[in-house]
């Protein structure tokens, strides 16, 4: 990597120009990864990207008119001091509130490499240019503006973000709410069955354990095999079971750690209190993301949890 102090100014514009290319194509991947579900703002940064575009075109006819026809390739990870930008427009499905926080970080970026490079240079239509980007990209944040109330008047943006939120609920919340479940719900009998059973809480552990790693591997491959996701919108199926079957695990593993503790009693009634903390989490999660009214979903809950704690009790006793 090379110190910006360093490039000539042939290097510079070089340099400005291939940052020019690639915002405007990131530009581009954004609307793309926009316009199915967030049209509006897929317009929004379809124009952003017409504008690097023309700002790549002066700065190819000023260097074609001072330094001829060859440009050499110098990209932003050539140099140092360029902030390591994360590839969030190769994601999909992309977040519109995430690729909003991007751009603005790459106009400030952006505008802050134009000012120190006119502030290098000595040739005076090549300062002239670079300035008048550095005032342009300044200029971007209002023309975000412009474009957002164009496009994304306050009942457009509404609806986009309510389209953002039933993505996300069926993405993560909905799997990771089945996961969490049936982890806290299922392995209940099991656990407690054999606490009460053998009456050693080292017993009810090594239940507990392959109890909920066997529970969180088969939801897991349960959701990522129930469908692609390319109809109902439910986003890349590894993820999901992924999701899936990590908070399966997760829910069954915090009512069996507290088995641990050799003191057979002391174990049952701290994983006793885990149960509800996590039924009540259960509740709380429908309520908030699936418009479940709270006594219903509290009464749902801990009702079903109550009788598989009952079953394993009972079976454990007998």
């Amino acid at each position: 990597m090379r110190n910006f102090s360093d490039l000539s100014e042939r290097e510079i514009l070089a340099l400005a120009i291939a940052s020019e290319e690639e915002d405007g194509r990131i530009y581009a991947d954004f609307a793309d990864g926009l316009r199915e579900t967030f049209p509006a703002s897929a317009t929004v940064f379809t124009e952003m990207a017409a504008e690097e575009d023309e700002h790549r075109r002066r700065l190819i006819d000023l260097y074609r008119d001072r330094f001829g026809e060859h440009i050499p390739l110098i990209r932003r990870h050539d140099v140092r001091g360029f902030v390591s930008r994360r590839p969030v427009w190769q994601l999909r499905p992309l977040g519109v509130e995430t690729v909003r926080r991007q751009a603005q970080l790459m106009e400030l970026e952006t505008q802050r490499f134009y000012h120190r490079a006119a502030s290098r240079s000595t040739d005076a239509s090549i300062r002239k240019l670079l300035g008048d980007l550095a005032a342009a990209e300044m200029q971007h944040e209002h023309l975000a503006d412009r474009l957002m109330e164009e496009n994304l008047p306050k009942d457009v943006r509404e609806q986009e973000d309510e389209a953002g939120r039933r993505m996300f609920v069926l993405r993560v919340i909905q799997p990771g709410l089945a996961g969490l479940m049936d982890g806290s719900v299922s392995t209940l009998a099991p656990i407690f069955a054999a606490a009460f059973a053998t009456g050693h809480s080292w017993n009810a552990f090594l239940v507990g354990l392959a109890a909920s790693i066997g529970a969180g591997i088969s939801m897991g491959f349960a959701e990522a095999l129930s469908d692609n996701g390319s109809l109902t919108g439910r986003g890349a199926p590894l993820v999901r079971g992924a999701i899936c079957g990590l908070m399966t695990a997760l829910g069954g593993l915090g009512h069996t750690l507290p088995f641990l503790i050799p003191a057979f009693w002391t174990a049952t009634s701290i994983a006793m209190v885990v149960v509800v903390i996590e039924l009540a989490v259960i509740s709380w999660i429908r309520w908030r993301y699936m418009d479940t009214p709270p006594v219903s979903a509290a009464f749902q809950v801990m009702f079903g949890g109550a009788m598989v704690f009952a079953v394993g009790v009972l079976i454990g006793s007998s």
